[in-house]
């Protein structure tokens, strides 16, 4: 059973650089919610975030109870094999989920967390990021409702590990290990599934760098193609989606708009899945079906691999 307050509750897990630009502004700014508090692996940046915000910190493995205690919901920004155990921990505590993509990189983990949110009827929400931007999500759905996509193109470079970068995300050790595959191929996925329909066959070869590129059949019919990197070079990186089809061609709006703006839009979808009761079409099984795909590409990559 979920618990019940008259204004809802989110705890934030997670003090690195996202939940600081991100997470932490959102709900400490949202007019529906209570901020209660912040979870860090390190006490003194969790004291920072939560003094910066006016809201509790905690700390250590008992400062994560402490903290589902105090909250209806809480928000992940930690790292995704990180967040699956503790999603599951927090469902059974009786808290709904905001999530960071991807739900994880394993797909044993990311369905026992599916599992224990179900047995715990909690909403979730995974914040793929084009979902809920005021620009792009209104496209995404605009295109959802056209019929007669033949084709699609998708490319996510980033340049994280280009010479002169200063990314605070650069030093992300999941990152470094797992490549845009998996940072920024759920942001393409996100996008694309919607519009063209669930991947029912891949393949995937390797680029430069840690840089892959997938060719990808959906149920629709149509085919897209996917190019993911996160170290181009500075003048090489962008983001761009084009569909082709009886529409003729339609591209995704460029710039994401507001991150902390589209995190409280996540917030209010995940507020209204719980009043209403209503599963939201981003939540933990989308989330899942996500990691299913990339693990799927990852383990080809490997069997590509000389």
């Amino acid at each position: 059973m979920t618990k019940q307050t008259q204004q809802p509750r989110i705890g934030l897990l997670g003090a690195g650089p996202w939940a600081r630009m991100t997470q932490a502004p959102a709900l400490a700014g949202h007019p529906g919610a209570l901020f209660s508090g912040v979870w860090g692996r390190r006490p003194d940046a969790a004291a920072e975030l939560a003094d910066a915000h006016g809201t509790a910190a905690f700390t250590g493995d008992e400062g994560i109870d402490a903290l589902f205690a105090v909250s209806d919901a809480i928000a992940f920004a930690v790292p995704p094999d990180v967040q699956a155990p503790l999603a599951a921990r927090a469902a059974a505590a009786g808290c709904h989920l905001l999530l960071d993509k991807p739900v994880a990189t394993n797909v044993a983990a990311a369905r026992a967390a599916a599992r224990a949110a179900e047995e715990a009827q909690v909403a979730s929400v995974v914040f793929c990021t084009l979902r809920f931007a005021a620009d792009t999500a209104p496209w995404l759905a605009e295109q959802a409702a056209a019929d007669g996509w033949f084709t699609a193109h998708a490319q996510w470079l980033g340049s994280l590990y280009s010479d002169g970068s200063d990314s605070p995300f650069a030093a992300s050790p999941w990152r470094r290990e797992k490549g845009g595959l998996w940072d920024v191929g759920p942001h393409a996925l996100s996008a694309l599934i919607p519009v063209l329909g669930d991947v029912t066959t891949l393949s995937a070869g390797r680029g430069p760098a840690d840089t892959v590129h997938l060719v990808l059949r959906h149920t629709s019919g149509a085919s897209s193609t996917v190019t993911l990197g996160l170290s181009a070079p500075g003048k090489a990186a962008g983001t761009s989606l084009v569909l082709l089809g009886e529409q003729g061609r339609a591209e995704l709006p460029e710039g994401w708009g507001d991150p902390v703006a589209s995190f409280r839009t996540a917030v209010d979808a995940l507020l209204e899945s719980v009043r209403a009761g209503q599963a939201h079409p981003c939540d933990i099984r989308f989330g899942v079906r996500l990691t299913e795909i990339l693990a799927e590409a990852e383990e080809l990559l490997v069997q590509a691999t000389p």
